[in-house]
């Protein structure tokens, strides 16, 4: 038997406490209280609802004897679930951010740090569908993490590493741990540190934690942790954690689909072509390597390789896009490079961070992954 959903119950709670409907909002809360006997938030409205049959309250969290900075967690905390099941993005929305993924890639994981929210989605046959969605805790200071111990989290495009079973952690990682691939090869050449990301659950003894609350971590409950880390897959699911989700329409998310692989196919040609003038004018003038060489000097590097090309046939597959969460306009496409030079074959896995400068797409970091 599936538990019922605690943010519909909490919105059900109120709807009939705004309609003055004391019964309902004690039947839905005590159901509430039933489901999730640890869920700090339920008891705190329960206790508001038995007092109001004796009198009337000023405010939320009234009948608590709790801490001032106690009550206001919890308040912040029945806020982002209210709100964020109140914007709810429409079932054939789609995040921004989800450009394309891989046939391989069943799932993405999409988190809204300011909705204090992590989305689910299907890879129905390329298209995205939201499958679920999820309340979930964040970093102390909020996103952004830049250094070891400044208890924020990361925003940007990452990968789970591997599985952590939690009868091998301790009981505050709850049921297990999901760490990802923070810092990316992103954040390593922005001067980005820390280590220690993971998506994980709650300790027994608790339900759920307060929008701000952890190092830097993505924390569940219990319950949907379990749920997610069920059906995930070690390094194809994607992660994306943004400040501030965009949902576009199926039709607007089709056209940037159809551009970002134009841009692709476009590269793919000049690489073709053999032309230095053509491939030059892909990349950015801030263009850096992983070993911290500008444009120049990487390109002179490069430029060997496929000057020595024998009528190359350059083919891309197994293609992602993403738009990258931050303040500057991000594309990081991931994809197998295969090259056909007179008798040989060669086959390669690339990323490329493109960024738009002056209106015009170009490739600011490139590694093979």
């Amino acid at each position: 038997m599936s538990l019922p959903n605690p943010d519909l119950l909490l919105i059900e709670t109120m709807r009939a406490l705004s309609n003055n409907q004391l019964t309902l909002a004690q039947q839905k809360i005590d159901e509430l209280v039933v489901a999730y006997p640890h869920f700090q938030l339920a008891h705190l409205i329960r206790g508001d609802l038995l007092l109001m049959h004796t009198r009337p309250l000023q405010g939320f969290g009234s009948a608590a004897n709790s801490q001032p900075e106690k009550l206001k967690e919890l308040r912040d905390e029945a806020a982002a679930r209210i709100r964020a099941y109140q914007q709810r993005p429409a079932p054939d929305a789609i995040p921004r951010v989800l450009v394309q993924l891989k046939e391989d890639q069943k799932q993405a994981l999409v988190v809204d740090a300011k909705r204090s929210r992590l989305y689910v989605y299907d890879n129905q046959a390329g298209l995205p569908k939201l499958v679920s969605d999820h309340y979930i805790s964040q970093g102390k200071f909020g996103i952004n993490k830049f250094k070891e111990g400044d208890q924020k989290t990361p925003i940007g495009v990452y990968y789970i590493t591997s599985r952590l079973s939690g009868s091998k952690l301790p009981d505050f990682y709850g049921p297990g741990a999901l760490p990802l691939n923070y810092p990316n090869e992103w954040d390593k050449v922005n001067g980005r540190g820390g280590s220690g990301i993971w998506l994980h659950g709650m300790p027994s003894a608790n339900f759920s934690r307060p929008p701000l609350a952890s190092d830097g971590c993505v924390v569940l409950t219990n319950p949907d942790f379990l749920r997610i880390a069920a059906s995930i897959d070690i390094g194809r699911t994607p992660v994306i954690i943004s400040e501030q989700l965009e949902f576009i329409s199926a039709q607007q998310w089709q056209q940037e689909r159809q551009s970002a692989n134009k841009l692709l196919d476009d590269w793919r040609l000049d690489l073709e072509s053999q032309n230095a003038n053509r491939i030059f004018a892909n990349y950015s003038r801030n263009f850096k390597s992983a070993q911290g060489e500008d444009l120049n000097a990487w390109f002179a590097k490069q430029r060997p390789s496929w000057e020595g090309w024998t009528a190359p046939i350059v083919r891309l597959k197994d293609i992602t896009h993403f738009r990258y969460p931050g303040k500057d306009e991000m594309l990081v496409s991931t994809f197998t490079m295969e090259l056909s030079s007179g008798k040989s074959k060669m086959s390669s896995r690339k990323r490329q961070y493109w960024i738009k400068e002056s209106n015009k797409w170009r490739i600011i970091y490139e590694i093979n992954v």
